[in-house]
């Protein structure tokens, strides 16, 4: 399961969330929904467009963690 790390990462880098979201062109309702759920389902485009305003690799934005039902799988 992918989570986003969105927040971490403008946290890290002093920005808030009023500000990415007009530096990155994202809708503000977009951009809390991702806050307030780091689960949430977001486009390439989106992605792409918040990585560039924090200047990093999109892959930053990205974490892979395991999802309950995988975790239950390995026991």
């Amino acid at each position: 399961m992918l989570r986003l790390r969105v927040k971490e990462v403008a946290q890290d880098k002093g920005l808030s969330q009023g500000r990415l979201s007009r530096k990155a062109n994202v809708d503000p309702t977009t951009l809390r929904r991702i806050y307030h759920d780091p689960f949430t389902i977001i486009t390439t485009e989106t992605l792409a467009r918040l990585a560039e305003a924090l200047n990093v690799p999109a892959a930053e934005l990205i974490e892979d963690v395991p999802s309950a039902s995988q975790g239950e799988n390995q026991q």
